[in-house]
């Protein structure tokens, strides 16, 4: 923990400047400044998917070319994804402690120039250590992201906020899904690695330049203190980060709850984004191009069910987030079992039925992030995120290869029991968050103590 800590350190976060007095000039910068962190979160992170999400649409080209197997591939898949699920959980650790600017646009500058490297491959040791690289980079992506939501948006505006922010995914993935379908098409594979990466290099500089630390490094109040929810308390600096980490995420039974959970909502997430080309075009008939317009369909229809699903547990459901998952996971496993019955060549039925599945999967993606940082309160949220995200992304690692073998011996609906069976588990482990809430902050900065999962 101190290696990270020293990290930490290093990336910088800004010290506090001179408080503002005047009222009507902090809710002008206060207004002015939401808008500029929210717009740079989104753009900064979904620039992190034109270079990671392209692997999906170049794959089909990369394998028919080497004559990869569906199993082959999967180990491509599934090595960088363990790597990704702990850099990000590392990256969270980090992120309590580190200025997002330089965090979030190192990582994307890092994983571009990687992405021009890879363009340059031509055998299956080098796509498996170069895309473990480039996820090594990717794990930066969304801690730093989480910090700002969490440091300029109150606990009553997080769901929304979360869910406003959280269209970057579907932006950056729809987008690169087009535009890699189009490159891959007219100008080869590489072109869908090189391209994004020119892109990524300005916008990580962009990040870098218009970003900003917590409310306080701008000579704000805390943002409860402006939206009038709460008193300041100066937790952080209350309690060492070390028992913070040991209270607030080792301990916190909730937290542990919902990273399991994630683990099944990522094997049907990344299976989907990892796997639907490949899916459309060998089970579906599809072209390159109509698998694109599909998967960019499933995209774009998860920024509406995630700001959907962050709207209904800030505002219907009074910030409990257990039911809003578990109701969209029980039709996420419906609209699954549809893929069964749809035939062959129907590109808009199968459009219709992916964007259902875009906007039922991403809603608790969404939330159980947002639960996690409720559960462990803003001082650790970017670490609790960090952790959901490791166990989210072992079970991407596992999609991926046990994705491979499944196809490669009973065919498509292998893997599709798979997700079907794996939304199911999702379903009830998140139920059991059904009644639950951020916990209350004690006077003297120590939470209460979370109650054992379950009851």
């Amino acid at each position: 923990m101190s290696l990270l800590q020293s990290l930490a350190a290093r990336l910088g976060t800004q010290p506090a400047a001179t408080p503002l007095r005047d009222p009507v000039e902090i809710d002008r910068r206060y207004r002015a400044w939401r808008v500029r962190v929210m717009v740079s979160a989104i753009t900064g992170y979904a620039l992190f998917y034109f270079v990671r999400a392209n692997l999906g649409i170049a794959a089909p080209a990369i394998t028919r070319e080497f004559h990869f197997s569906n199993t082959q591939w999967g180990l491509v898949l599934s090595v960088s994804t363990i790597v990704y699920a702990f850099s990000k959980f590392l990256s969270g650790v980090v992120g309590d402690r580190a200025n997002p600017r330089y965090l979030l646009g190192l990582g994307l500058l890092f994983s571009a120039l990687v992405n021009l490297c890879f363009g340059l491959g031509a055998s299956l040791g080098f796509f498996v250590a170069f895309w473990a690289l480039n996820n090594l980079f990717q794990g930066s992506g969304v801690p730093p992201c989480v910090r700002l939501l969490t440091y300029w948006f109150s606990p009553k505006e997080i769901g929304r906020a979360w869910g406003l922010w959280n269209a970057s995914h579907q932006i950056g993935g729809a987008i690169i899904l087009l535009w890699g379908g189009y490159l891959v098409s007219h100008y080869g594979w590489r072109s869908a690695f090189w391209a994004p990466a020119l892109v990524c290099i300005v916008g990580a500089v962009a990040v870098m330049l218009r970003l900003t630390d917590s409310p306080e490094s701008e000579g704000l109040p805390p943002v409860e203190v402006y939206k009038g929810e709460a008193k300041k308390e100066d937790v952080a600096a209350a309690i060492p980060f070390r028992a913070i980490f040991r209270t607030h995420i080792l301990g916190n039974g909730w937290v542990w709850v919902v990273s399991v959970a994630n683990f099944f909502v990522y094997v049907i997430r990344i299976g989907i984004l990892s796997w639907a080309p490949k899916y459309l075009t060998e089970a579906k008939g599809f072209t390159l191009q109509d698998a694109s317009f599909a998967g960019a369909a499933f995209e774009f229809a998860g920024i509406f069910g995630a700001i959907a699903a962050g709207w209904l547990s800030d505002v219907v459901f009074k910030g409990r987030r257990g039911p809003v998952s578990v109701g969209y996971m029980l039709l996420l496993t419906f609209a699954l079992l549809a893929l069964f019955r749809a035939p062959p060549g129907h590109v808009l039925l199968m459009c219709l039925i992916f964007t259902a599945l875009g906007f039922l999967v991403y809603g608790p993606q969404m939330l159980v992030a947002v639960a996690a940082a409720d559960f462990a309160t803003k001082v650790a949220a970017s670490s609790a995120v960090g952790l959901t995200g490791l166990f989210g992304y072992l079970g991407a690692s596992f999609c991926g290869l046990a994705t491979g073998i499944l196809v490669d011996r009973f065919g498509w609906n292998g893997a599709i029991w798979l997700y079907a069976g794996s939304s199911v588990v999702g379903c009830v482990l998140l139920a059991t968050t059904w009644h639950r809430v951020s916990p209350v902050i004690r006077p003297g900065g120590r939470p209460a103590a979370p109650a054992a999962a379950g009851s």
